[in-house]
């Protein structure tokens, strides 16, 4: 006779599991990637950049000049250069002590004099230092690397960037919604985890303790068999691999998730529904693969939740109490 999967008496608080989870749980060892595998990862620490333009050079042909020295000019009330001007072409260096480019047609020859016939503000014409690439890295460690830092990076010369890409198994217990299992493997790829997928034999607790291969990996996530019927044996299969378990979350909805560890890598059990696999991937997965990527916290929003009309509120995730 098969016995059911019962949840204790008193759920788990969610900052216990958590802190299940995430004692002693080091950030992964920075890897480098291609730009093109690179996307979404979130960036270890990187050399800083050496500026582009290393000085400011002229974007436009015309006569290097001082713009202080052409306050006033117009056609009306040229005014006139005591030293010969420099002319540079797009691309050349600026000469000391000039901080402007004006056009071949706003300066003219009167007699042994040159005279200019137009203002100039300072930079007009001219890349400042730095004006391609600013000191410093790419992205700052800890940001998750967009299309502008591929740019840069194909900018100056790079093929590939150092990023922490932890390592995800996902394992599948059969009968659990095929829609649920690719909505986790989705959101997993979005935050640039590596995630590889497996599928358990049978909804046997052997089978799924079978599956639950830690090896080479830096989170494993069981997706189903986590409820209290007679075919759910995920809690089950934790125990027969020895993981220290706690099975039941106070958390609504995904209270049947579950937590523990295989030696030292983190096991999380979602529930099958997807919006209880949704909710315990929030709360427990998401702040694992976080940590283990060096990802920073991204800044709070100002406003309270409460001033967001009612339909996006609905549907919240709230931790219960244990």
């Amino acid at each position: 006779m098969t016995s059911n999967q019962c949840l204790p008496a008193s759920l788990t608080s969610l900052d216990v599991a958590l802190g299940a989870l995430l004692t002693d749980l080091a950030p992964v060892t920075p890897i480098e990637l291609p730009l093109a595998e690179a996307l979404g990862c979130v960036a270890a620490e990187m050399p800083p950049l050496e500026v582009s333009p290393s000085r400011d050079i002229a974007i436009a042909d015309g006569w290097a000049l001082r713009s202080s020295d052409l306050v006033g000019a117009s056609s009306y009330s040229p005014v006139p250069l005591t030293n010969l001007p420099v002319w540079v072409e797009a691309g050349d260096a600026m000469p000391h002590g000039c901080d402007c480019v004006v056009a071949a047609d706003s300066v003219e020859e009167s007699g042994p004099l040159l005279q200019v016939l137009a203002e100039a503000i300072p930079g007009q014409g001219v890349r400042r230092t730095g004006g391609d690439i600013a000191a410093g890295s790419i992205v700052e460690a800890g940001r998750c690397i967009g299309p502008l830092d591929l740019l840069l990076a194909r900018k100056t010369g790079l093929g590939k960037l150092s990023v922490r890409r932890p390592r995800l198994r996902i394992v599948n217990i059969p009968a659990t919604s095929d829609e649920t299992t690719e909505l986790i493997c989705d959101v997993a790829r979005a935050m640039g985890v590596e995630v590889m997928f497996a599928q358990a034999a049978s909804r046997q607790a052997p089978a799924i303790a079978g599956a639950l291969d830690s090896k080479g990996y830096d989170l494993l996530v069981a997706i189903g068999g986590t409820g209290i019927g007679r075919t759910d044996a995920t809690a089950t299969a934790l125990v027969l691999q020895g993981a220290p378990i706690a099975h039941g979350i106070a958390l609504r909805p995904g209270r049947t998730a579950a937590v523990g560890r295989i030696g030292k890598i983190p096991v999380i059990a979602l529930p099958g529904a997807p919006d209880q696999a949704l909710a315990a991937w929030w709360t427990l997965a998401m702040p694992v693969l976080n940590h283990l990527s060096g990802r920073k916290p991204r800044p709070a929003l100002s406003l309270p939740l409460a001033r967001f009309p009612g339909r996006y509120c609905r549907n919240r995730v709230v931790a219960a109490r244990p």
